[in-house]
């Protein structure tokens, strides 16, 4: 197996104990030059090719590795062979030019002297971390992995799951003992879909490992690919809970400004103009009101929750954060209505369009956008209902909304356009030619705000945001 600090049986068992320092040797080429040679000699595979694996894969291929793409949806996979960018923030060109072997054949892990684990972790029903991709991927790395490897793991998690969770279950497959025949580490993934200024490259990367050796053989491997450096972690758990805790510093952030526009709502005081004002001075934090979906910020607080509660202390402030997110899409669904009112609309004879689907602009991805919450919710008023969203698969939204979804945009006939999420496509609407489309006296609910109130009261619109 190649490693980056050395690739023989003396220095991995040195690897292993932290005990490891460089030969000396007559040549003037430093120890980090030399390891940036082996480095290239590497093989890395890549487990989960979604948003976060294959960005990760096509980012070490850029770097002149050998890569593997491993992946267990034979659909996925298939596409990636055909040169077919699967997430939707790459391209097809991009996916074509990376020289990556993708398969869903396990034996080719074993080919890999290092193995990087980038599977979902969802909650479940009840809000607790489901960690069954990680354990099966674990189990499927463990069977196939060669001693020497080393596994590092970049799914979102709660502290203590790498130890508790990821090395038993590759101890128990493989046979093997961590720290002795193979080498661990964590380093939490930073992807922003749909983000092109903020990529692998220039995010940088967090990075932990078992010891310091196998830490700065981590760091090193990410170096390599990660222009704006790494920063290294003082232990796994630390890292770990970093990432949770990034996004939930977040989700409690916005759900301040959520609360605020609900409240400054009920005093009828505009709160976007409140937060413009707030916004002159130099420290405040500018935050915006709207939907929380993802696979992040609604996410990572109940894993953070989850750990904590363990121990016996319960993350209150976190909590109540989320509720008041979770309360958004019924907030939502409220201002509709109330808008449908003010235009003396039937609420049952009533047809409203939704422009964007999607969990944030910009992207395609529908599976954690909180909008079918409010399509459900105005859907208990029998409420017709149509959505459009450039990005988003047209025949997924339909399963997963359980509405007609237009091919072509269409404002014929609706009472009211209710704007979702806002894709750069709807920010040049001519609101006075779609108003001419819709019934009379139309409603045009904004949830971000992202149009002028002035210009959509102008062309006749009743106007709502948050």
């Amino acid at each position: 197996m190649t490693t980056i600090i050395s690739d023989t049986e003396k220095q991995s068992d040195e690897r292993a104990s932290g005990q490891y320092e460089a030969e000396p040797s007559g040549e003037e080429t430093s120890l980090e030059q030399a390891t940036e040679q082996l480095t290239r000699e590497a093989t890395i595979c890549v487990v989960g090719l979604g948003y976060v694996g294959l960005p990760l894969a096509v980012g070490f291929a850029q770097s002149d590795y050998r890569v593997i793409g491993y992946d267990v949806d034979d659909v996925t996979v298939d596409r990636l062979q055909e040169g077919i960018d699967t997430t939707g923030d790459l391209s097809d060109g991009v996916i074509q030019e990376g020289d990556i072997s993708y398969t869903t054949d396990a034996a080719a892990i074993g080919e890999a002297d290092y193995v990087v684990i980038a599977v979902p972790t969802p909650i479940d029903d009840d809000e607790r971390p489901d960690l069954g991709y990680v354990e099966s991927a674990a189990t499927t790395v463990g069977s196939k992995m060669d001693p020497g490897t080393t596994v590092i793991l970049e799914s979102t998690v709660y502290p203590g799951t790498t130890r508790d969770v990821l090395v038993p279950a590759l101890e128990d497959a493989s046979g093997l003992t961590a720290g002795e025949d193979f080498f661990v580490g964590y380093s939490p993934e930073r992807a922003t879909p749909g983000d092109e200024e903020h990529g692998l490259a220039d995010v940088t990367k967090v990075v932990s490992a078992q010891n310091e050796t196998v830490l700065e053989d981590v760091a090193t491997l990410y170096e390599s690919v990660v222009d704006a450096g790494v920063h290294r972690a003082p232990s796994i758990e630390v890292a770990e809970a970093c990432k949770v805790v990034e996004n939930a510093q977040r989700d409690l952030n916005i759900a301040f400004v959520n609360e605020l526009s609900m409240a400054l709502e009920s005093m009828d005081v505009d709160g976007q103009a409140v937060l413009e004002a707030a916004g002159t001075k130099w420290n405040f934090h500018d935050y915006r009101p709207g939907l929380v979906g993802g696979h992040c910020i609604p996410v990572d607080p109940y894993f953070f929750a989850y750990r904590s509660a363990q121990e016996g202390f319960e993350p209150e402030l976190m909590q109540t954060g989320r509720q008041v997110n979770e309360s958004v899409p019924d907030h939502v669904a409220e201002l509709t209505i109330k808008a449908l009112n003010q235009c003396h609309k039937t609420l049952r004879e009533s047809r409203v369009l939704v422009l964007g689907l999607a969990y944030k602009p910009g992207v395609g991805d529908i599976r954690s956008s909180k909008i079918g919450n409010v399509i459900d919710a105005l859907s208990e008023y029998d409420i017709e209902i149509e959505g459009f969203d450039p990005f988003a698969d047209d025949d997924a939204a339909r399963d997963s909304f359980g509405i007609d979804v237009q091919d072509r945009l269409s404002f014929e006939g609706f009472d009211a356009v209710l704007l979702a999420t806002p894709h750069a496509e709807f920010e040049q609407l001519d609101l006075e030619a779609v108003a001419s489309q819709l019934a009379d006296d139309p409603a045009l609910v904004d949830v971000t705000g992202s149009i002028d109130e002035d210009a959509a009261v102008d062309a006749g619109f009743v106007y709502r945001r948050l």
